[in-house]
């Protein structure tokens, strides 16, 4: 019996902890040269609503910060950068985004035991910039392209198209960031597991120094 209590405890604790305290940091602070574009802080979304809010930013675990910034930096010496569309989630935004899109395959299941990678801030969806105009490269389809038009191995797309997305999946993967199949601007962390289910809104984290 007491062996329970202490296991129950220790859970309890594990999630108060994964509620109130977190490692999260605005990407801009790593790297400002990195840009931003949270298409779910505005009405320009799958959800055709702002889930997030105005205090949004694009938050990630810093290890996670800091490998995105360093493909940033590989990236300028070609002219190029990263534009974010989407990064740390908080949960009850998953909830929201999956009540208006119920497909898994696009849209991870809300579960405190499932895998979610936004909401544990080890993802981000991303796509190319020309560094000198900061205009968006030819890619495949625009953000949240539910289809299979996104998916990573279509082919059926111009050769430009094709080369960018070729050019950006290695460069993230050589940082630790692997690909996910559906969606060519998704980027789960290579550690991403390692990270707890945070829902800590962005009004909370206004405290974390943009």
């Amino acid at each position: 019996m007491e062996k329970k209590l202490l296991l129950c405890l220790f859970i309890l604790a594990q999630f108060i902890n994964a509620k109130t305290t977190h490692d999260l940091v605005c990407v801009k602070t790593i790297n400002p040269t990195i840009k931003e574009e949270l298409w779910y802080a505005t009405k320009h979304n799958i959800a055709q609503k702002d889930i997030y809010g105005k205090a949004a930013c694009a938050y990630l675990q810093p290890e996670v910060a800091q490998a995105l910034s360093n493909a940033q930096k590989e990236l300028n010496k070609l002219g190029l950068g990263i534009k974010i569309w989407d990064a740390y989630r908080p949960f009850p935004a998953q909830c929201k985004l999956f009540e208006a899109v119920s497909d898994p395959q696009y849209v991870s299941r809300p579960s405190k035991q499932g895998f979610c990678p936004h909401t544990r801030g080890g993802a981000v969806d991303a796509t190319l910039i020309n560094l000198k105009t900061g205009k968006e490269l030819k890619m495949p389809t625009k953000f949240d392209d539910m289809s299979p038009r996104a998916h990573s191995n279509n082919m059926d797309l111009p050769d430009q198209a094709i080369k960018n997305r070729t050019l950006f999946h290695k460069i993230m993967k050589k940082h630790g960031f692997n690909n996910y199949k559906g969606e060519w601007w998704h980027f789960n962390y290579k550690k991403v597991h390692d990270y707890p289910i945070m829902d800590i809104n962005f009004e909370d984290l206004k405290g974390v120094k943009k």
